[in-house]
């Protein structure tokens, strides 16, 4: 077994990543909760007109969430593995593993609901004559 110590900027580096990604998690958040009060305003507000666009805006935020909080650790335990803390990058792994597991069927929603399936085709106009001769078709 290897027991090279750490290199030295290895664990700065580590806490300034992590950090950063607390960091970025709890702006996106704020971010959520304030989409949130808009939709709240919106929805208690005579006009209700933005509806569609707080949810769009809810799922971009939601999308950027799920991007971060599994980017962020596994960022992270790539620089602990390049910096000699195998510990730290398999803790790391583990924790972008795990929520990854919880965030992608999250993203798949929303994702599904900014770009949702086109309508179906409408069905055929057939024009057919009724009874006593009478055709009411278009151009004809």
């Amino acid at each position: 077994m290897d027991r090279r110590p750490g290199v030295p900027w290895a664990r700065g580096v580590v806490a300034l990543l992590t950090a950063a990604w607390l960091i970025g998690a709890l702006v996106l958040l704020g971010w959520m909760f304030t989409i949130g009060l808009d939709g709240w305003a919106d929805q208690h507000s005579d006009q209700g007109v933005g509806a569609d666009a707080l949810a769009r805006k809810a799922n971009v935020a939601l999308l950027f969430l799920a991007a971060e909080v599994v980017a962020g650790p596994a960022v992270i335990a790539v620089v602990a593995r390049g910096g000699l803390l195998r510990r730290t990058a398999a803790v790391y792994l583990v924790i972008a593993l795990g929520l990854g597991v919880l965030a992608v069927p999250i993203a798949a929603g929303a994702y599904r609901d900014l770009a949702p399936a086109p309508p179906p085709p409408p069905p055929p106009t057939i024009c057919q004559e009724h009874s006593g001769g009478d055709t009411r078709c278009p151009g004809g």
